[in-house]
């Protein structure tokens, strides 16, 4: 707060900094991890293709999520820090008065309430935002621990986990940048411009419109930071650091675990062997039973085994780059699969392996062999 009280200090630098690293990641996982989950759409492809192809997007994406991760175990030691050494009140908690607040807002604004209500240090809406971005954090983690290690995941669990996780994910996606972009920007630059979060600082004005009872609290001295003693904070210290320590430990070993536990497919196919096409293609037709059953008294070709790769692998090995599966020109490629070889075609050995989380039935794989060694065929 300055001498005459114009303006009162609402973020240090260490939250400003903070925050810049959260819009820097964030804004990074929304333009990688959109087009991907939006394939078909042309500014997707054309992003893609600016950013050198989808295995430069997935990378950038990955490095994101990361940098998020990391950021997020800052925030819990320093959160632990505030709250424990120095005393600082839990003002993101919500509580009854959140409620309350809610409805005397909501009222006011229908223009059944002449006053707005008082609100603290941060309002209800602050607090859906910030404990909305806590929920999405832990969605994305879990789920995208599923996508980056899925050998890991069907080992423990079924191979359907792995594509409800692609969708879990995406659809988390998007509702976080719709959040971010009809709630967060509305509430900070178009109902009242907020540049605290650059310069630190509200003005008087933005304090009564939204901090009113913060502002009570800061001139009555009833916002005062708490007083410790030095041998309290000395104390305080003795026991925070080490405990923060291996929180902080546990925390990066487990971020290090979370990417690096298993090579996936962005890099099981050689660069060299990657399809240079664009970045999706449609899967073929499914046949109809008439056409397999014919298919199965005679030759097999493509129109019959395209749909068996479709349904137990497309949603890993689909459009999204690395083992492609989803077309004749993807999938009959070394070492995926070599015609009239199907012993050290890498598709059946994944197979036999066991452990793969979309496994053929016996019926399928026979098939697919007899396939491949009568020298797969398109047609």
């Amino acid at each position: 707060m300055t001498d005459t009280a114009s303006t009162f200090l609402r973020f240090p630098k260490y939250r400003r900094l903070e925050h810049i690293v959260l819009i820097a990641s964030f804004t990074t996982l929304a333009l990688t991890g959109l087009p991907q989950k939006y394939p078909t759409a042309g500014i997707s492809q054309a992003f893609i293709a600016i950013l050198g192809g989808i295995e430069t997007v997935r990378i950038i994406h990955r490095i994101a999520a990361t940098l998020f991760l990391l950021e997020s175990v800052y925030h819990l030691v320093v959160a632990g820090y505030l709250l424990y050494v120095k005393r600082e009140r839990a003002t993101m908690l919500p509580g009854i008065k959140d409620a309350v607040d809610a409805w005397q807002a909501f009222l006011y604004n229908l223009g059944l309430r002449k006053e707005a209500p008082k609100m603290g240090r941060y309002n209800f809406a602050e607090k859906a935002e910030y404990w909305a971005m806590i929920w999405g954090l832990l969605v994305m983690a879990v789920t995208g621990f599923m996508l980056w290690n899925p050998i890991a995941t069907a080992s423990v669990l079924p191979g359907q986990f792995i594509p409800a996780a692609k969708v879990a994910h995406g659809g988390e996606a998007v509702l976080a940048v719709l959040a971010i972009i009809l709630w967060h920007f509305y509430n900070v630059h178009l109902k009242m411009w907020n540049s605290s979060i650059w310069n630190g600082q509200l003005t008087r004005h933005q304090m009564e419109e939204e901090h009113a009872l913060e502002l009570e609290e800061i001139e009555s001295g009833a916002a005062a930071p708490v007083r410790l003693s030095s041998a309290d904070h000395r104390k305080r210290m003795n026991l925070f650091i080490p405990i923060a320590a291996v929180i902080s430990l546990v925390s990066l070993g487990a971020v290090y675990w979370f990417v690096t536990l298993e090579q996936t497919a962005i890099e099981t196919v050689p660069p060299a062997l990657e399809n240079s096409g664009p970045a999706f293609q449609p899967m073929p037709p499914t046949p109809m039973p008439g056409e397999a059953a014919a298919a199965a008294d005679g030759a097999l070709y493509w129109a019959v085994i395209g749909p068996v790769f479709g349904t137990k692998c497309a949603a890993c090995h689909g459009t999204s780059g690395g083992v492609a599966l989803d077309s004749y020109t993807n999938a009959v490629q070394a070492p995926l699969i070599l015609p009239g070889d199907a012993a050290n075609s890498l598709v059946i050995q994944s197979q036999e392996a066991g452990g793969h989380p979309g496994m053929f039935s016996p019926e399928e794989l026979e098939q697919i062999e007899q396939w491949i060694d009568a020298g797969a065929p398109e047609e």
